[in-house]
C-alpha cells in the first residue's frame, strides 16, 4: 500500500501546487467497515471549505483515471490542522 500512496502523492502534487496547495499527508485507513483515502492539504494561510471543494473537484477524477485503488473507498479531503 506504501507504494500506492506513493503514486498519489505523485499523480496529484503538480495539479495541486498549481493552486498553491500542498500535499501535507496520504493515508489509507479501515475505519468501522469503511476503507478511507485520507487526504491532508495544507496552504499558506490556512484553507478555506471553498479551497478544499476545489482541490476534491481536481483530486476525485485524477483517482478515477489512475485507478489506483482496487477495492471500494472514501475520499477524504482535509485541510491539515492549525495550532
Amino acid at each position: 500500500m506504501e507504494n500506492i500512496l506513493e503514486k498519489v502523492k505523485e499523480v496529484i502534487t503538480k495539479p495541486m501546487a498549481d493552486i498553491d496547495i500542498v500535499v501535507d499527508n496520504i493515508e489509507y485507513v479501515k475505519e468501522n467497515n469503511y476503507n478511507f483515502l485520507k487526504i491532508t492539504l495544507d496552504k499558506p494561510g490556512g484553507l478555506d471549505l471553498d479551497t478544499i471543494v476545489q482541490a476534491t473537484e481536481i483530486i476525485n477524477p485524477i483517482m478515477d483515471e489512475y485507478d489506483l485503488i482496487e477495492e471500494e473507498y472514501i475520499l477524504d479531503i482535509s485541510s491539515k490542522e492549525r495550532g
